[in-house]
């Protein structure tokens, strides 16, 4: 498998990426409903929204790269025997994974930092708190950070469900080509 995307297939590079933001994209959630519930005493307490905050932020520095990488080496065309309507639903499902995704990075940003303390990730990297001071920033990140995690969600199911119909239903190469053969 090549390096770079051509016209019929996805290079190794945008297949590790997919899969990486698949899986960190899953594992967030489900990180986040666990530790939704820890109380104060609990081991994980701290350590389950480190590790969630800093999976976040390499997340979404993985999602600009992606964007680089998609500008500057294009994608694959779509098969020609999708429908209209289908390609302008997968290009739709796509960008709406991106704006979900960097709205979840800036509500939960707003979460960490609306009372003025910065982001600590990774052990070694501060984000600065930009804006503080807000009358219920953290409660109103936080219900968008929720309501995005379930629109994710959902959205990756039925992604999972088209290119699982692509593959079964349609017998194309849909569901192959991102799998890297």
């Amino acid at each position: 498998m090549q390096l770079k995307n051509d016209s019929n297939s996805y290079g190794w590079l945008h297949v590790l990426l997919h899969w990486w933001t698949a899986l960190a994209v899953v594992g967030l959630f489900a990180l986040g409903l666990w530790m939704h519930d820890l109380d104060y005493y609990h081991e994980w307490y701290r350590t389950a929204p480190y590790i969630h905050k800093s999976v976040g932020v390499v997340l979404i520095l993985t999602l600009i790269f992606r964007f680089y990488w998609r500008l500057n080496n294009g994608v694959p065309n779509s098969i020609e025997t999708h429908k209209s309507w289908e390609k302008k639903l997968a290009k739709l499902m796509h960008w709406l994974f991106y704006g979900l995704i960097f709205s979840m990075f800036f509500s939960g940003y707003f979460i960490t930092t609306a009372k003025g303390q910065s982001l600590e990730v990774l052990g070694f990297i501060a984000i600065p708190a930009t804006l503080t001071g807000i009358e219920n920033l953290e409660d109103i990140a936080g219900e968008i950070h929720e309501l995005t995690a379930f629109s994710i969600i959902w959205l990756a199911v039925l992604h999972a469900v088209a290119a699982i119909k692509h593959h079964l239903v349609d017998k194309d190469r849909t569901l192959l080509r991102i799998l890297g053969r």
